[in-house]
């Protein structure tokens, strides 16, 4: 088992309801999560759940020095193993639902590019909905928000309130193609065009 693999492991038996996940994502994962990524310009890009830095080093890639990649990890024994990974990244220990304050401190007048590793399906109804109402607080009508989740728990109640959630939201929401190469086999949602705060909250 790989050093990160038994990270993430043993910080999933501390708090699974806030890792999420007992191993770390996969590369091919990485790469459709972050597809959304400008490949020109300054883009402000962040990171939510960020982990062991799987996705952030494939974001880093894709950027190649430009913009400003702010990554957002509550734990703070992996966020700290990802400021010393990743040194030119803006990585922060907080709650994601911050998002907003966590921007305005920065200076940064909101996010092109949201990808998020959080483990959505193990939240509550109320977690979920704050956590979406901060993305889309920082989000402007061109910029986009991408997630995933788990092929074997997309029918469970969590992942079915999770997805409504997403419509209610947003205006266009696509599910890609599964990642049969992840461990286990995921799938990635990728929303665009926030709907309004009055709009996104009726029931879907």
């Amino acid at each position: 088992m790989s050093s990160d693999a038994a990270l993430f492991l043993r910080q999933w038996m501390r708090s699974p309801a806030t890792v999420g996940a007992v191993a770390p994502s996969s590369r091919r994962l990485a790469g459709a999560v972050t597809a959304p990524i400008p490949r020109r310009g300054d883009p402000v890009v962040v990171e939510l759940g960020a982990g062991t830095g799987v996705f952030t080093a494939e974001i880093q890639r894709r950027l190649g020095g430009r913009g400003h990649h702010l990554a957002v990890e509550i734990n703070p024994r992996m966020a700290g193993l990802l400021a010393a990974r990743h040194p030119r990244v803006d990585v922060v220990a907080a709650d994601a639902a911050r998002l907003p304050f966590l921007l305005r401190e920065r200076g940064l007048a909101g996010a092109d590019v949201v990808v998020s590793g959080l483990p959505w399906a193990a939240f509550p109804d109320d977690v979920q909905v704050a956590l979406l109402d901060a993305v889309r607080a920082v989000m402007g009508p061109d910029a986009a928000f991408t997630t995933f989740a788990y092929g074997f728990a997309r029918h469970l109640p969590p992942a079915r309130r999770f997805r409504r959630l997403l419509s209610n939201a947003f205006e266009e929401v696509v599910a890609g193609r599964t990642v049969w190469g992840n461990l286990p086999p995921a799938f990635v949602y990728h929303a665009r065009r926030p709907r309004p705060a009055a709009e996104a909250g009726r029931p879907g």
